[in-house]
């Protein structure tokens, strides 16, 4: 890759691999459910475990050729944002390893839990020290650094003790409440979002559906609480359908693939209320949010792989 586009190599790229990686742990969820041959779901594995490394690569490249531009990324208002989208993918690789290789995912996962805690302090310390952050530089990307803290416990029921996964839980669940009104605030009282981060608002979904999933894993019940947390899943889901009139305006950045992981946390909570509940209307749901988020994967792959020959991706802002 020409060393300009190595420069302008943007950390958000790995929401990419956040992106495949949930549609991986759908894929794998519903081939017990349809009966999905394992050949595909290792020919997917593959596939994601080959855009991680490769994304990694160059950000790699990127960090030894161009520090200061990485520097810069850490210090700016909205990207620093998607730098857990590298501990999250970690994350997302143990829990859809859990089922294939559990000393894999225990690995995976003891990389990416405190890789996230310490995204998260760092995030939260930028916010409280930090001057240059204004109001409306707050868009649903913000929820990122605290939405990986909800993934650690999926796999960690497997891999730690039930206080660490409470720990993850409990600060995952407090801050997205707390963000949750900055956010809303800053939707209500200010200028609109940017074009290029209105896909964002797909984010909106994920904390919901992922406090769930984490919730009912590590408590194994599905009570009152798990309830509500679902009741606001499908909330969150309706409500952001109902801004269709903003995402149909937009032309095609990386942030689209916001679209992905939230569909997948969505369709992953309603796979596991209908394990849970046996409820059948679950299950047509499941199918019907599975259906889509192929749809939006192949659809943003064939997007980002136009882009990519054309130049258009790795350019100054």
């Amino acid at each position: 890759m020409h060393s300009k586009r190595i420069k302008n190599f943007p950390i958000s790229f790995f929401a990419v691999t956040m992106g495949i990686n949930g549609f991986l742990i759908a894929l794998g969820k519903m081939k017990e459910l349809l009966g999905i041959p394992n050949i595909l779901l290792t020919v997917v594995i593959a596939v994601s475990l080959l855009i991680f490394v490769v994304l990694a690569s160059l950000y790699i490249a990127k960090c030894i050729s161009f520090p200061e531009e990485v520097i810069k990324e850490l210090h700016h208002p909205v990207k620093m944002h998607f730098f857990p989208t590298f501990a999250v993918s970690l994350l997302l690789f143990s829990i859809a390893m859990l089922d294939l290789n559990l000393t894999v995912s225990k690995i995976l996962w003891w990389i990416g839990a405190p890789l996230q805690l310490a995204f998260t302090i760092y995030t939260m310390t930028s916010w409280v020290q930090k001057t240059h952050f204004d109001v409306t530089h707050a868009n649903p990307s913000w929820f990122i650094p605290i939405l990986g803290n909800l993934i650690v416990p999926v796999a960690g029921v497997a891999h730690v003790p039930l206080p660490v996964n409470w720990f993850f839980f409990s600060v995952g669940f407090f801050f997205w409440v707390v963000m949750l009104a900055v956010i809303i605030n800053r939707l209500i009282f200010h200028h609109p979002v940017v074009e290029k981060l209105v896909p964002t608002f797909f984010i909106l979904m994920a904390p919901p559906a992922v406090a769930f999933i984490s919730y009912v894993k590590i408590t194994g019940l599905l009570d009152s609480f798990a309830i509500f947390l679902y009741s606001l899943v499908v909330f969150m889901v309706i409500f952001v359908l109902a801004q269709w009139r903003l995402f149909s305006k937009i032309k095609f950045y990386l942030s689209w693939w916001a679209y992905s992981f939230p569909l997948a946390a969505v369709d992953l909570a309603t796979i596991l209320y209908y394990h849970k509940s046996g409820y059948q209307p679950l299950y047509y749901m499941a199918l019907m949010f599975f259906a889509a988020l192929i749809g939006i994967v192949v659809f943003l792959g064939w997007l980002t792989i136009k882009h990519v020959l054309t130049g258009e991706i790795c350019v100054e802002e």
